[in-house]
């Protein structure tokens, strides 16, 4: 029996997943700030030092930490994750859309990219649902438990290799082999893939999943959809709806209508090689 065709979609998570930036929710209050001033000091910081903006934001998580006497550990980052407040439908979608999936005979698979924090998404109420979470990460010191150093950075440009190593089936991130060697066989062709952004930081994968035969989409907020628009006049998506995830929403119609087009191309190609052995 031949296996399933895979269809592999991923997402971004701030504003994409969640209503905004996952700091907001507890991190910066514990601080005694406002999303707008951690922020704008991240901002201020960034443009001072000429620092890379994630790598400014995961330093200023840490030095205000300890300015507050918060002990920055994991425990702690993932216990923030339970505070994150998701759009309408996001925490049935996956189990809905894996079932379409299944019952058109495809295997639905999410993965996560984010420029945010990856422990504080482990902890959130969906981090079971992706097969491989990909944010960024701190090192933490065997001792203290809290962080030295980022283990991982990924700002929007980075995004971009975690299209080939999710197609090629190479999810370990220190396997820099295996995401560059040539296959001929990949685990999930990129027309199978679907990516999920809201805005700037998305376009370099948005557009490199869109050029390869995937398809991207862009989604928003009530009241901001004129951010979006542009990405879709100037070619850069495939579609955007409202951030709505809930069952018959236009979105949750589009992605089903998509998966129905992968399940029936990757049912005529099987059929075309059948044909060619007779």
């Amino acid at each position: 029996m031949a296996a399933k065709s895979i269809v592999g979609i991923l997402y971004d998570f701030d504003k994409t997943l969640c209503t905004e930036d996952m700091q907001n929710y507890s991190f910066i209050p514990a601080l005694g700030m406002t999303p707008p001033e951690f922020w704008g000091a991240t901002t201020e910081f960034s443009a001072k030092t000429n620092v890379e903006r994630i790598l400014s934001y995961m330093y200023m998580m840490v030095k205000l930490a300890k300015e507050k006497n918060i002990k920055l550990t994991r425990e702690y980052l993932n216990n923030l994750g339970r505070e994150i407040k998701f759009f309408n439908g996001v925490t049935s979608w996956f189990r809905r859309i894996n079932e379409f999936g299944t019952s058109l005979g495809v295997q639905v698979e999410h993965y996560l990219v984010s420029s945010g924090t990856k422990e504080i998404i482990d902890g959130c109420a969906i981090a079971k649902e992706f097969k491989a979470i990909y944010g960024c990460e701190f090192y933490f010191d065997e001792n203290s438990g809290e962080p030295i150093w980022p283990k991982t950075a990924i700002n929007y440009t980075a995004k971009t290799q975690y299209f080939f190593r999710i197609s090629k089936g190479a999810l370990d991130q220190s396997d820099d082999n295996k995401v560059n060697e040539k296959i001929s066989n990949r685990r999930i062709p990129y027309r199978n893939i679907i990516y999920f952004g809201d805005g700037m930081t998305d376009i370099p994968i948005m557009i490199l999943v869109k050029e390869n035969g995937g398809n991207s989409i862009a989604v928003y907020q009530p009241g901001s959809k004129e951010k979006v628009e542009s990405l879709f006049e100037d070619g850069r998506v495939n579609y955007i709806a409202k951030a709505d995830y809930s069952s018959g929403s236009d979105l949750d119609k589009v992605v089903k209508l998509i998966i129905q087009e992968i399940a029936v191309s990757s049912e005529l190609a099987r059929k075309q090689s059948q044909l060619l052995k007779k």
